[in-house]
């Protein structure tokens, strides 16, 4: 008979822990909380210390009961929910509700599931940590209390069903700030001078780009050296008739060290850029790594270590393992002296260790049979990290050339690898920058030997237009980078809060080419909160939220008082806020420059619901309303877009082809012919693609789907790309397929999930 009951969290891990412990335990799950706040209610005793009132998760009293039926069986009960605030409290709620089996309860953490560390927790079993149960209690009652009192403020002063969110409200605003940015961000013209030479004893073309005209440095910034066309031509005509002599070379070794392994935001972040997973889908992923896999013969295995950490630590038996491998597979020149040991950053919790495979180091391609394609991908990117991180650094050639020519100075910049080191196996990703030209490196750029005095051949010398771009909008990885520099949010909230923003019931952010854009609702709500809750919505408020909910964590304060000391002022910002939210809402109001058709008043764009629109300025004698586009019918003139041409800077608008299809096309035609498809909110799904898909027209006329990069990207597709995410799978689109009988169905893009929808 068994003698022990394991309580997990998740049916997944309950499997691999049952197999590691054999027949003296039960293991069994409780599927997540089993208690929380009421739905319906506030659920937390203001007047009582916040006292919070908690419930029985709807469905969840037969999983409670079965748990206790099995606890009256053994002789001891051991919970071993996940190694963090929540699991803790989940393990706290269980306590709550297995006390009456009057069985000895114990906590066990590990922070992978394997068999050493899970016979190892189960050797020195503790107790729960009320402080960490305490901090997430304090959280949960905070964002309780911040939802449930602003949210029917926004519902009077917007619409119904939106929501208030301490956390999501600051990201929101972030997106809605950079937003603006681009709005008021102006192009600006300038030109470059690049000068194609080669030595004139062997042919070998190499580029330089103008660095300085004489003592003047005005001219140079960020950009390069920055002109304007006049001057570019000047300079062009003068520097042609110049002699071209290397003046100095400059060589140096320059050691390129690996990164970090994995943390819970640097692996969303990687995620998002190599194999474009959301937050959301990236987390689920790993947690099924984490919880355990089906492997051939061996059964369910955990193949990662815990995933939601904000520490770069890895323990020792871990870094003897990889430093052992690292000389058996790729040899000692790629092996250094010692470990690489990481510094956390500042105010990390370092409860558990970084993001690792477990210490059996499976290598992925020993695991692909038994993985899915995500899964596999999701561990390939861990593994090769891990690995990488402990490897020798990448040693580059760098050369820099600077060429004299009269009163000019030309600059030409390359560098080789000399030794791959870490690069063998893992490279990381990088995030947006602006496409201003030189914001790209110069590696692998080869540049001929020269010797300084060398007189070289001018080959051509090219002015070139540019045009200045404003600051990218966030993807979901430089959000978290940004959420995570600010100290907003911890390891495990970056996924909820990305989902939350993005959900389509509350419309405040739209995903579209992979960039985070928001609605007017969106930046509405926004506008309201910031003038409403200063303190709800401003960065160094939440971040110093976030640090007393550490501190509360670390048993240092009492939770109670941090929210004593929170409440009072947030009462009287509720009391003020209608009045403010209304202020905030007129002084958004702009003049529109038309007149209403039916009173003669001026129409005014108002902020509504579903966004902006015309109203008139006699409301209410008039009630005229009409959409902030004008009539419907106008559509096949050309529609102006907030998209800037990459090509010459103009704004791009929406055109309709002769064959009926939308695309987008540069106002400044016919002097730039750019034009593109309208894009539709999904990516291409091509893994090496960075294009989007849109609607395209086949000679016949036949309406298709394809990628904005053609004909570089071939991939076309029939369905209808929809850009809503798997409801199933997280998967980044699902399609619209029509059926032989004419029945239309939402299906996932992934052809490995059966998720489908019949529409009525």
């Amino acid at each position: 008979m068994p003698k022990s009951l394991v309580v997990v969290e998740s049916p997944a891990k309950a499997k691999t822990i049952e197999k590691i412990l054999g027949k003296d335990y039960i293991v069994d799950s409780s599927v997540g909380h089993i208690r929380d706040l009421p739905k319906n209610g506030l659920g937390v005793d203001v007047e009582n210390n916040f006292k919070p009132k908690y419930v029985l998760i709807r469905g969840k009293g037969p999983v409670v009961k079965a748990i206790q039926e099995k606890a009256k069986k053994v002789d001891c009960i051991y919970l071993a929910a996940d190694p963090d605030r929540e699991g803790e409290a989940i393990c706290w709620h269980l306590a709550t509700e297995l006390k009456k089996t009057k069985k000895p309860i114990y906590r066990i953490i590990y922070n992978e599931v394997t068999q050493t560390a899970i016979l190892e927790a189960i050797q020195n079993p503790g107790t729960i940590d009320q402080a960490l149960v305490d901090a997430q209690q304090a959280r949960r009652v905070l964002d309780r209390l911040i939802g449930y009192k602003i949210s029917p403020i926004l519902w009077s002063s917007v619409k119904p069903r939106l929501s208030a969110g301490r956390v999501q409200s600051v990201a929101v605003r972030l997106i809605c700030e950079r937003e603006a940015e681009i709005e008021a961000f102006k192009p600006e013209e300038y030109w470059t001078l690049t000068a194609t030479l080669t030595p004139t004893e062997k042919e070998n073309l190499f580029l330089a780009k103008l660095h300085k005209v004489g003592t003047k440095k005005g001219e140079i910034n960020n950009y390069g050296f920055r002109i304007d066309q006049a001057r570019a031509k000047e300079l062009e005509a003068d520097a042609k008739e110049q002699t071209y002599v290397v003046e100095k070379v400059q060589k140096r070794e320059r050691k390129q060290r690996p990164v970090p392994p994995f943390i819970t935001s640097t692996l969303q972040q990687e995620a998002s850029r190599k194999l474009r997973f959301t937050a959301k889908r990236t987390m689920m992923i790993a947690q099924q790594l984490y919880e355990g896999l089906t492997i051939g013969n061996e059964g369910s295995v955990g193949l990662i270590t815990y995933m939601r950490t904000d520490s770069t630590r890895v323990a020792q038996d871990a870094l003897s393992a990889v430093r052992k491998y690292i000389d058996t597979i790729y040899g000692a020149e790629y092996l250094p002296g010692r470990a690489v040991n990481y510094r956390s950053k500042s105010g990390a919790q370092d409860a558990h260790e970084a993001i690792r495979p477990t210490l059996q180091l499976r290598p992925p391609e020993s695991l692909k049979p038994h993985l899915s394609n995500d899964q596999y991908r999701l561990y390939e990117l861990i593994w090769k990290r891990f690995i990488a991180s402990q490897m020798n650094p990448t040693i580059l050639d760098s050369t820099t050339i600077d060429i004299k020519a009269g009163r000019y100075l030309f600059r030409a910049t390359g560098s080789v690898i000399k030794f791959d080191g870490f690069r063998r196996i893992y490279m990381e990703g990088q995030d947006d920058v602006t496409s201003d030209e030189n914001s790209a490196g110069e590696e692998n750029i080869i540049l001929p030997d020269v010797k300084e005095g060398e007189t070289l051949d001018l080959r051509k010398l090219e002015p070139k237009q540019h045009f200045t771009q404003p600051p990218p909008r966030y993807n979901e990885a430089t959000l978290v980078k940004a959420l995570e520099a600010k100290e907003i949010g911890r390891p495990s909230t970056y996924a909820t809060i990305l989902s939350t923003i993005q959900d389509p019931d509350r419309g405040y952010v739209i995903k579209e080419q992979r960039r985070l854009l928001p609605t007017d609702v969106g930046r509405l709500v926004n506008e309201l909160l910031i003038h409403g809750f200063p303190d709800i919505v401003d960065v160094e408020f939440t971040k110093e939220m976030e640090q007393k909910l550490d501190t509360i964590a670390e048993g240092e304060v009492d939770w109670v008082d941090t929210l004593g000391e929170f409440y009072p002022s947030f009462q009287e910002a509720l009391e003020e806020a209608p009045d403010k939210m209304y202020e905030a809402r007129k002084a958004m109001e702009t003049e529109s420059g038309e007149q209403c058709d039916k009173c003669g008043g001026n129409m005014i764009i108002k902020w509504g619901r579903y966004g902006r629109f015309l109203g008139c300025s006699n409301y209410p004698e008039c009630e005229n309303i009409k959409a902030l586009n004008g009539d419907e019918t106008a559509a096949a003139e050309p529609e102006e877009t907030d998209t800037l041409c990459e090509k010459c800077g103009e704004p791009m608008v929406i055109k309709q082809s002769r064959a009926g299809a939308r695309f987008l096309a540069c106002s400044g035609y016919p002097k730039c012919k750019n034009a593109k498809p309208v894009p539709m909110g999904v990516d291409c799904p091509e893994a090496e693609c960075d294009g989007y898909l849109g609607e395209r027209r086949s000679k016949r006329g036949k309406v298709f789907y394809g990628c904005s990069n053609y004909p570089t990207c071939g991939f076309a597709s029939w369905n209808k790309p929809i850009a809503e995410s798997c409801p199933k799978c997280d998967a980044s689109y699902i399609v619209e397929k029509v059926q032989k009988t004419g029945e239309t169905l939402h299906a996932c893009a992934a052809k490995e999930c059966d998720y489908t929808k019949t529409l009525e």
